[in-house]
């Protein structure tokens, strides 16, 4: 009880002199108030008496125009003391405003008061007041004039520096922002404007066009006055013959798509839908035409597709909270490094189709490694899915965090196709893959990969960068120059490409005879090394230009699913992968491997040596994204066209979300590369070869089910793991010889390897393999 006693004692006795202390304060602002209050009626002409008149005077001949904001001043410290009970701290910022407030009347005195009399006491109340004019009077004696109007502005920028927390580099950096910002949606109104213009004025072209034609159907094709003679019927006169051949217009050939019933148009004639239609009907027309055969010549030429009239164009929806979802989310990630006492700074942001980058600069003295080993906990924090880092971001001394985008905004292949780099690309095997997380299109050489590896679960998007690969290369090359070998053992995501005459031999869809197919590659191959060695070449792109005639397309052979090869006949596939990847580069032979099972039984470690540039979709564990890259990273993929692109020569593979093209878009392509009539030239070396290969195979069954212990030895061999004659003796009580050749007809078969001495014979296939390649009756 005492003790509190003395606590209440020692609180009372504390307390009363802090009363006393605020009392004084609270006196001091009533006196500064009332002086204040006093002065300032006394500037707007109130009855003050004598005193009062005498102060505003003064203030008025000292400060001028600025006289009136003295009084306010003092009252404004009047009310700090009576509230905040202290004084006037004199800071750098009080002495900043002062400096800032002397300029100020400086310059007001500048523009008010002609020169000459700055300190005469008639103009002093109407300017700056006496220190106004004496400040300016002392800069104009020094500097002049016009020197003195500019120390003038630099005093006043000096002073709201010191006065306020405002920044000059800030300010003219956010100027800079808001400029090129201004500049950007300028450019982005303009593009679009331009972009709706070009749509109506095709829309109005294509209808007048077409308003023409009705006009003019019934016009005869040559509008000269000529004699009918008199004695015939008028239907069956003969034109006289006229001195100007027909013209015959192209209207934007380059930039619409090749429809001809729009397109091209003869004088008085309807437009016609097919140029195959065309020769017919007009055959006999255009024969003693002098220009006839040029024009015939001109449309039975094979035209490349337009991008523009095939595909269909984006529609970009903004997203009006996209940069406070990158604030909140940037804010969100420093304060989770924070707490886990990991400094770092957000530099800078990315917003991409799928995800937005975050790069992170962290603080002298953080582990690059502590931040990686984060990722599970930013994820946590931001509600993502998944989170990828990538430390560091090659080219830049920052750390990006990959973070999923709220809205998910796809990427169009005519987005793509529509780019300059496509555009202008020399190279006929020039493919669009996609956009960056920066929003630049992605384009792959397939002469310079020369290889590719594309793999992803089932739904990530592996099918439709199938489809991107062979559109981009049919909108960019002819028959001629590309030819491709398309192999769709599941049947249905490739055979639609069928009837183009891009194509050697139409699609394989069956598992045995695509290894023949593939060894018939291995043998072109061989074919075109030696003809490069007769005309001392070293490949097909120099052979093409020392010949005239015979010239070698390239060659792009796509497998949609590598592991139902592997699983027929995976010795000779894979010895024909290999042959291929490592040779057929300057033969102009390309391959792309396809498969949603990247295991390491499908994906061997002699394929993947030898191609060297690898697609990653979606995969379901990271075993699966280092059998296709070498690295974790595929897992945290997002789906829906998201990939790890890694091209050969690169340090680290790209993220890129994949352009689509529907179905719908991949017919129509179709539709018009069939409709002009080229010649399908299917090559019967490929097929005599497969159905040689077959009948081969066959023999081969027939001929290894000849023993009827054969299907017994082998279930025993993939059973217990061993191929070895001794255990067949035992088990089947038969002699060596015929022991021995049961085994050797294994190795015939593929299924177990060749001798190796005492350690015992490798087995090649399981037993799903050799009950699908040689029992599957």
């Amino acid at each position: 009880m005492v003790i509190n006693l003395k606590r209440v004692a020692t609180k009372k006795n504390t307390v009363a002199p802090k009363a006393n202390s605020n009392k004084k304060y609270e006196l001091f602002g009533i006196a500064f108030f009332t002086i204040g209050l006093f002065s300032l009626i006394g500037l707007l002409g109130f009855n003050v008496g004598f005193v009062g008149s005498f102060f505003a005077k003064i203030l008025l001949y000292m400060f001028g125009i600025g006289a009136y904001i003295i009084p306010a001043v003092v009252m404004l410290i009047g009310l700090q003391y009576i509230y905040k009970h202290h004084p006037l701290v004199y800071s750098t910022r009080f002495f900043g405003i002062m400096a800032l407030f002397f300029s100020l009347l400086a310059m007001y005195h500048h523009f008010a008061i002609l020169p000459g009399s700055e300190i005469m006491p008639e103009s002093l109340p109407m300017g700056g007041g006496l220190i106004g004019g004496g400040i300016l009077l002392i800069l104009r004696k020094f500097f002049g004039i016009d020197g003195g109007i500019i120390i003038l502005f630099a005093l006043v920028m000096g002073a709201i520096l010191l006065s306020t927390t405002w920044s000059l580099a800030v300010g003219l950096l956010k100027t800079k922002q808001q400029a090129s910002q201004g500049i950007k949606t300028a450019k982005k109104t303009v593009s679009s404007t331009y972009d709706k213009f070009v749509e109506v004025e095709e829309k109005f072209k294509n209808s007048f066009y077409n308003q023409e034609a009705d006009k003019n159907f019934e016009k005869p094709l040559i509008e000269t006055p000529v004699q009918v003679n008199p004695t015939e019927d008028a239907d069956t006169f003969v034109p006289e013959p006229i001195e100007k051949p027909i013209e015959f217009s192209i209207q934007y050939m380059e930039d619409k798509k090749l429809d001809l019933e729009k397109e091209t148009v003869l004088e008085g004639v309807s437009p016609i839908k097919n140029p195959v239609e065309l020769l017919s009907e007009n055959e006999t027309t255009l024969a003693d035409e002098p220009n006839s055969t040029a024009v015939t010549g001109a449309i039975r030429e094979y035209q490349l597709p337009n991008v523009r009239f095939i595909l269909s164009k984006a529609i970009k929806q903004k997203n009006s909270k996209l940069e406070k979802e990158i604030a909140v989310n940037a804010k969100i990630l420093e304060e989770t490094l924070q707490s886990f006492n990991v400094k770092a700074t957000i530099v800078n942001a990315c917003h991409g189709p799928a995800v937005t980058r975050y790069e992170l600069e962290p603080a002298a003295g953080v582990k690059v490694s502590k931040i990686v080993n984060l990722a599970d906990d930013i994820s946590l924090k931001l509600a993502a899915p998944s989170v990828r880092i990538e430390a560091p971001i090659p080219g830049k001394a920052a750390i990006g965090i990959e973070v999923p985008n709220k809205e998910l905004s796809g990427v169009q292949l005519r987005e793509v196709l529509e780019s300059e780099l496509f555009l202008t690309a020399k190279s006929k095997l020039t493919v669009g893959l996609g956009m960056d997380i920066g929003g630049q299109a992605i384009f792959a050489d397939l002469a310079k990969m020369p290889h590719l590896l594309v793999a992803g679960a089932t739904g990530s998007g592996k099918s439709v960068c199938i489809n991107t690969i062979i559109t981009s290369v049919l909108f960019k090359a002819k028959p001629d120059e590309v030819k491709f070998i398309l192999i769709d053992p599941k049947m249905v995501e490739l055979s639609n490409y069928n009837g183009i005459p891009h194509l050697m031999v139409p699609v394989v869809t069956d598992a045995k005879k695509a290894a023949s197919v593939l060894n018939w590659a291995v043998q072109e191959m061989e074919k075109r090394y030696a003809k490069f060695a007769s005309h001392g070449v070293r490949d097909m792109e120099r052979y093409n230009r020392s010949v005239e005639i015979d010239k070698m397309p390239a060659v792009v052979i796509i497998i949609d699913e590598l592991a139902d090869l592997m699983m027929v006949a995976p010795g000779d596939v894979e010895n024909a992968i290999c042959r291929l990847a490592q040779k057929a580069r300057a033969a102009g032979i390309h391959l792309i491997l396809a498969t949603q099972r990247p295991s390491v039984d499908v994906i061997t470690g002699i394929i993947k040596a030898n191609i060297p540039s690898r697609i990653s979709f979606s995969v379901s564990s990271q075993i699966d994204s280092r059998t296709i890259l070498d690295m974790g990273g595929a897992e945290k993929l997002l789906g829906k066209g998201d990939m790890l692109y890694y091209p050969i020569g690169a340090s680290k593979p790209v993220r890129v979300q994949g352009a689509f093209v529907s179905d719908t878009e991949v017919e129509s392509l179709l539709d018009f590369i069939r409709q002009q009539g080229a010649e399908i030239e299917e090559n019967e070396e490929i097929i005599s070869f497969t159905e040689s290969a077959v009948l081969d195979e066959t023999e081969k069954k027939q001929e290894v089910q000849q023993d009827e212990l054969l299907e017994k030895a082998i279930h025993i061999v993939l059973e217990t793991g061993q191929a070895s004659s001794s255990s067949l003796q035992r088990r089947f009580r038969i002699g060596y010889t015929r022991a021995a050749r049961l085994i050797d007809t294994m190795e015939e078969m593929h299924i177990v390897g060749a001798s190796s001495g005492s350690k015992g014979r490798d087995i090649l296939m399981t037993s799903d393999q050799v009950t699908a390649a040689y029992f599957n009756k």
